[in-house]
């Protein structure tokens, strides 16, 4: 239901649209610099489990986690704990972020960022780089293959990297025949939010050797990482556990395992 009712929204945002792509792309190419989001995972992993530490202010299934917090001063704790990059919730209606919360978190850091939305459209792709998000999620589940393909070529052409979100075996492979390098197990249904916490590891058998695994969701305790850690994965994306601590900098720390 949730996943339905978010792309239903998003869809219907970007039908209005009446920006033109080549112009936000003339723009998206004056961007700054990527700060390079799977170099950093890459040279992180290397001794220990990276984590991207995620800004979220509350989301449909819990709702509101941390709706008051600053990002600026979240982002300087996640780099401060050794965060290896950031993923920043931009949506506005279901979790309460903005474009505006990835701006003010990224100028407080200098490590790379991740818009996390709902992709839909190129021109949400041109958005990402231009409020200078170092990678973009593709969520397989969310779109057609046609435009997982489009999307994630599109954006690599635009200098962002590509995180793209798979649920199971069949998603995986959708996800590979598209090249891409960058594959991360969501263990939460988006059907119904519900976590199942050995998801990341019966699939990550099933990922090559040469692509970059990131576990997403469900990660709360060191044993949980640690054992993502075991199966394979290069780094774990966490944000319910870390803005909802009393202590982020310590939180975070114990999942750098």
């Amino acid at each position: 239901m949730y996943l339905e009712d978010i792309l239903a929204r998003h869809r219907d945002v970007a039908s209005r649209d009446d920006r033109k792509t080549s112009d936000l792309v003339e723009v998206a190419l004056r961007s700054d610099v990527s700060r390079g989001f799977a170099k950093k995972i890459v040279q992180d992993s290397v001794d220990c489990l990276a984590v991207i530490a995620e800004i979220k202010r509350r989301s449909p299934s819990r709702g509101a986690l941390n709706q008051d917090l600053d990002p600026e001063i979240i982002a300087s704790q996640y780099q401060q704990a050794g965060a290896s990059c950031i993923s920043v919730l931009t949506d506005s209606e279901f979790f309460g972020g903005s474009a505006v919360d990835l701006q003010r978190a990224r100028n407080a850091s200098v490590l790379p960022f991740l818009r996390k939305d709902f992709t839909v459209s190129l021109n949400d792709i041109c958005d990402a780089r231009i409020m200078n998000a170092d990678c973009i999620l593709l969520i397989v589940a969310a779109l057609s293959r046609a435009e997982l393909s489009e999307f994630h070529l599109f954006a690599k052409d635009l200098g962002l990297d590509v995180l793209v979100e798979v649920h199971d075996e069949a998603e995986l492979e959708a996800a590979l025949n598209i090249g891409a390098k960058i594959v991360g197990v969501n263990q939460r249904d988006l059907k119904t939010f519900e976590v199942d916490e050995q998801r990341a590891v019966r699939v990550a058998n099933k990922i090559p050797r040469d692509i970059l695994k990131i576990a997403e969701s469900g990660v709360k305790t060191k044993s949980d990482a640690l054992q993502l850690r075991q199966a394979g994965f290069h780094a774990i994306l966490v944000g319910e556990s870390l803005v909802t601590s009393d202590n982020i900098v310590n939180k975070l720390k114990e999942l750098r395992v």
